[in-house]
């Protein structure tokens, strides 16, 4: 075999494994995993501002919801004795400090962690007080 043909077969061979490579991972963008899908929840809880944070208290378990605001028979009478606490974020289009020690719920987009966080979407008061053993 002469240099020329020694050549060839090395750059084709260079050709096929290259193509090999990119069919790969062309496959492999395909059959990603599809992104988490966060849920739209509503938590009924003691509103608290702690430094800069707001924070929900004494909640209720999430519950599947739609962003739009609680009404009617959705806004509790009475502040429930729930046991969950939630950092609330994206909440500077709601004016919260009027409703800050009052029972309110929340609803917005639910992201679980070590302290789990809400992404608020609505926030309605329903009770002008809290729960009698809400964590300050």
């Amino acid at each position: 075999m002469d240099f020329a043909c020694e050549v060839h077969r090395v750059e084709g061979s260079l050709a096929y494994h290259m193509a090999a490579m990119f069919a790969l991972l062309l496959l492999m963008a395909l059959v990603q995993a599809p992104p988490k899908k966060v849920d739209i929840v509503s938590v009924t809880g003691c509103l608290r501002e702690q430094g800069t944070n707001w924070m929900l208290v004494a909640a209720t378990e999430p519950v599947p919801s739609v962003a739009n605001q609680a009404q009617g028979k959705e806004i509790p009478s009475e502040p429930p004795a729930g046991k969950n606490t939630f950092r609330l974020i994206g909440t500077f289009e709601f004016n919260l400090p009027p409703m800050k020690d009052h029972t309110v719920v929340i609803r917005g987009l639910f992201i679980k962690d070590k302290v789990s966080r809400i992404n608020v979407t609505s926030a309605v008061e329903a009770v002008a007080s809290c729960a009698a053993g809400a964590p300050k």
